[in-house]
């Protein structure tokens, strides 16, 4: 898969589809097999003959086409379809063997002897085996479970048509048990297929390509359930799945021709409505086995619906702690947006837009007793040039640590931006404003180790403190004019607002 699609590569590939003269000659092959069906209506003989001829040539397409899709795949989708090159191969000689003892009289059966229900059988496993070798991408192991639950109650549901065909309504069992069997099984391996390429979100084919090998189980498991097998419908029923089974090959080979992406990984869905559909067809079953009464053949549908019921209930119990999974997944990435909103990336303080929310609920509860600190570090773009924003940026986590440590339980600390800090002192007179600024400096006269290298964090800290009418706005601006005042005084101080610091703050100092 070197090189990728043209861009109509799915429209090329379904006008493909539509004027494939291997398709069209599998329709038209079906089509003369139903007419000699008919044609041969009350000649058991050569009907019989005529089914198993038409085989042999069949079963060889699907050897062919098999291995043309290998050619084109790789890894594990490449051994799958080579596996089912091999199966191909002994459907070819178990029918061939099979077609030729009807010549000899008294085989004129639908039913395969030892010798083709042995090829038959060990193809099956070979398919069997390769869909539980293929890989299941990017599962963990609840999602396994879930997908084998899944699987289980389709094969569990095939079972239950299985023993519905083999045992007749009085409790004995068919005498052609071993060939009924084996047809059973086919469309039991068919229906596990289905599960595998719908459910597991890597097929080894396209869904196109599925759809008829998927309808082969179907029509064979109806095929079951005719009652008389002499009538040329029956014949065709039990035909159909071979040529069905067939085409699914030819349509990969056309897609994977023209789209290299019919190979690709598919997103798998997150649920699945088989296991229902094998409920309703279990369901189905037990209705054709109530009319016979009480005996062995019901009791064998019951005991498979409830195993039905108790898988359901399982996955339903698997779906429900997924779900709680995905609850807590989901409240933990709520959590992460709600401290992308409120608090900075950097220091963990909280951010601008938290910060004057919280000092917004502070004035509406108390607003006599709110006090701002606006701290303006000191040289730190002279840090950032001679040591790099690395170091920057350690220092700004460091001064974030000293304020933590240098203020109470209930107070906020706030990155508003670039190497500018707040706290907001809930509860607060204006002399404890004081001593807290009074801390922070004496935290902040510590040098931050940088890389080995001593760094101290001058700051400069302007104190407002709430006043009758005052809102956020008004208390930022004033804790704003004194930080600049005292950064004009001589930096590495506080000082606490007064209302002539504005008349007498130097133009050039003016802070958005």
């Amino acid at each position: 898969m070197a090189r990728s699609a043209p861009a109509d590569g799915p429209a090329t590939a379904r006008s493909a589809l539509r004027r494939d003269p291997w398709l069209l000659g599998l329709v038209a092959v079906t089509g003369l097999a139903f007419i000699l069906f008919t044609a041969l209506a009350g000649n058991t003989e050569w009907q019989v003959r005529v089914f198993w001829a038409f085989q042999p040539g069949v079963d060889l397409l699907l050897t062919v086409f098999s291995w043309r899709v290998a050619r084109l795949a790789t890894g594990a989708v490449r051994r799958f379809w080579l596996v089912l090159t091999l199966t191909g191969a002994l459907f070819t000689i178990g029918d061939t063997f099979q077609a030729v003892s009807t010549w000899r009289p008294g085989e004129w059966s639908t039913n395969g002897d030892t010798v083709q229900t042995v090829f038959l059988g060990i193809g099956m496993a070979a398919v069997v085996t390769a869909m539980l070798l293929h890989p299941h991408p990017d599962r963990n192991g609840r999602e396994r479970l879930g997908f084998w639950l899944d699987s289980a109650t389709v094969l569990v549901a095939g079972a239950v048509v299985a023993w519905c065909s083999l045992v007749t309504p009085d409790g004995a069992t068919r005498s052609d048990m071993l060939a009924v069997l084996a047809a059973t099984g086919v469309a039991v391996t068919a229906s596990f297929a289905s599960v595998k390429m719908i459910l597991s979100g890597n097929a080894p084919m396209h869904r196109a390509a599925a759809i008829p090998m998927i309808g082969a189980a179907v029509v064979m498991s109806v095929g079951m359930f005719l009652g008389d097998q002499t009538h040329p419908v029956a014949y065709f029923v039990r035909y159909l799945p071979t040529v069905l089974i067939c085409a699914g090959p030819r349509v990969q080979l056309l897609l994977a021709s023209s789209d290299r992406t019919a190979f690709g990984e598919r997103r798998r869905k997150p649920y699945s409505l088989l296991p229902y559909g094998a409920m309703v067809v279990a369901f189905g079953v037990l209705a054709i086995a109530l009319p016979g009464g009480v005996n062995a053949r019901l009791w064998g549908v019951v005991a498979g619906l409830a195993l039905i019921c108790a898988l359901v209930a399982w996955r339903q119990l698997v779906a429900f702690h997924d779900n709680q999974a995905l609850i807590a997944q989901l409240r933990e990435h709520e959590g992460r947006l709600i401290d992308q909103a409120h608090f900075d990336g950097l220091t963990g303080l909280a951010n601008r837009g938290h910060f004057r929310d919280q000092v917004e609920t502070a004035l509406d509860a108390a607003p006599a007793s709110v006090s701002v600190l606006l701290v303006d570090l000191d040289g730190f773009k002279a840090v950032n040039d001679t040591m790099g924003h690395a170091a920057g940026d350690a220092l700004l986590i460091g001064v974030a640590d000293r304020l933590r440590g240098s203020i109470r339980s209930g107070d906020v600390a706030a990155r508003l931006g670039g190497d500018e800090f707040a706290v907001l002192l809930p509860d607060c007179t204006t002399a404890e404003a004081e001593q807290t600024a009074v801390r922070i400096l004496a935290a902040l006269t510590v040098p931050e180790q940088i890389d080995g290298i001593p760094v101290r964090a001058a700051a400069s800290i302007g104190v407002a403190s709430a006043s009758p009418g005052a809102n956020v706005n008004s208390l930022l601006r004033e804790a704003d004019i004194a930080m600049y005042a005292a950064k004009h005084q001589g930096k590495g101080t506080w000082l606490r607002h007064d209302p002539s610091m504005l008349a007498t703050r130097p133009a050039d100092m003016m802070h958005g």
